[in-house]
């Protein structure tokens, strides 16, 4: 069986970024750019007044105020100004309105007395040049790169483009992934189970892991132990980019997902690797697509909730980032300490949900094995044990792979 670390380098050996494509901004959240992003102007592109208030020459507001000026003007934003500001004069302006000519400053509103064309300024601190000013350029220039090829697009750099005309930028498109559930035993979350059969807890997990990756999920049919109607639900994952199925992948007499994979034309890179939870895991690459896109990336998932969290952190989510053009490598994994002793026994290397406490310590939970789910629900993630018989002292250092942590 394959290390954890040889699994990983097979799966990225088949994980690259998938084809670039033009798409509308609203469609771009979580993109990666595939191309250079240039200003195509100055940014601002004149001076501009940064807010409400009278433009001023900063040289008729030296020594000790107030200063008394006359208004010749009044200037909203969207207006182009009319009048040079001489000598003791001034334009009342708004935020963003560009400044007038032989203006180099702007004192805010609360601080004047205006009387008709008339207006008192008392200013709380001495007026320099370009206080309240931005001036042309300050942002960008034009031709300036702003972003480049493997940048990801949040909402600020979605505005950014907005910002100099960038309305379909070239991105590497959020991976497609099908998520199969097997098992006469699964009765979808709504539904009371019957003798022997249990809620689909996978397909929700799995779905919210994928969209918290940045990737786009559908959520198949739950497939029954029938060989046609899964090769029917498999074929039609094979249409995506990545699919993931849950259950059916171990060696029992109904797992039936292997022979059907292989029956459709995926090809097993691997099936098994030193892992627990989650040694039964499958990865394969499927056919080509008729589009000429590569073959869809296929991770059999083991059916006990916990191998699938697992699963996913260390395989598909690398997979991901790599479809996705970032950069690939191993989930990231911080050193923690142990908050106490604790003794692993076990021939595989071990993921155990823990809580991590202040300081990056790190406390193993009481876990009863791969379908406890519900220890894992108030984990912050796992610590992970070497294969072997060890027992650890308070405060060893142990890497700890954090769950994904969704900001409110």
């Amino acid at each position: 069986m394959l290390s954890v670390a040889e699994a990983l380098r097979a799966v990225l050996d088949h994980a690259q970024p998938l084809p670039p494509r033009r798409v509308p901004l609203a469609d771009a959240l979580g993109g990666v750019l595939a191309e250079a992003v240039t200003a195509d102007r100055d940014l601002p592109p004149f001076d501009k007044a940064l807010l409400d208030g009278f433009a001023v020459r900063s040289a008729d507001l030296e020594g000790d105020g107030p200063f008394d000026l006359e208004v010749i003007e009044e200037i909203t934003a969207g207006r182009v100004p009319r009048k040079t500001i001489g000598p003791g004069q001034c334009s009342a302006i708004m935020t963003g309105a560009p400044m007038p000519d032989g203006a180099d400053a702007v004192v805010m509103v609360e601080d004047s007395t205006r009387a008709g064309d008339r207006v008192t300024l008392s200013p709380r601190k001495p007026v320099a040049p370009n206080s309240g000013r931005l001036t042309k350029g300050r942002e960008m220039r034009e031709g300036e790169t702003l972003l480049g090829p493997g940048d990801e697009l949040n909402p600020v750099r979605l505005g950014l483009l907005a910002s100099v005309g960038w309305a379909t930028p070239q991105v590497v498109p959020r991976p497609a992934v099908a998520i199969v559930s097997t098992g006469d035993e699964i009765v979808p979350p709504d539904q009371a189970p019957g003798p022997g059969q249990i809620r689909n807890s996978n397909a929700t997990m799995l779905d919210a892991l994928v969209r918290a990756s940045n990737a786009e999920s559908v959520v198949a049919p739950i497939a029954p132990d029938e060989p046609d109607r899964l090769r029917e639900i498999l074929a039609e994952g094979l249409t995506r980019d990545v699919m993931l199925i849950t259950g059916g992948v171990s060696a029992g007499k109904l797992d039936l997902v292997p022979g059907t994979l292989e029956a459709l034309g995926v090809t097993a890179v691997f099936h098994k690797i030193r892992l627990k939870p989650g040694k039964p895991l499958l990865f394969g690459i499927g056919p080509n697509r008729p589009d000429g896109t590569p073959g869809t990336l296929v991770f059999g998932l083991p059916g006990n909730p916990v191998s699938g969290v697992v699963g996913f952190l260390l395989f598909v989510a690398p997979a991901l980032r790599a479809l996705r053009g970032l950069e690939p490598g191993p989930a990231a994994t911080i050193t923690a300490r142990l908050a106490r002793p604790f003794s692993h026994r076990g021939d595989r290397p071990t993921y155990f949900p823990a809580r991590l406490g202040e300081g990056l310590v790190v406390d193993p939970l009481n876990w009863a094995g791969s379908a406890d789910l519900r220890t894992v629900a108030m984990a912050d993630g796992f610590a992970a044990f070497e294969a072997g018989d060890r027992d650890h002292d308070a405060d060893t250092p142990v890497p700890f792979l954090p769950l994904p942590r969704i900001d409110p």
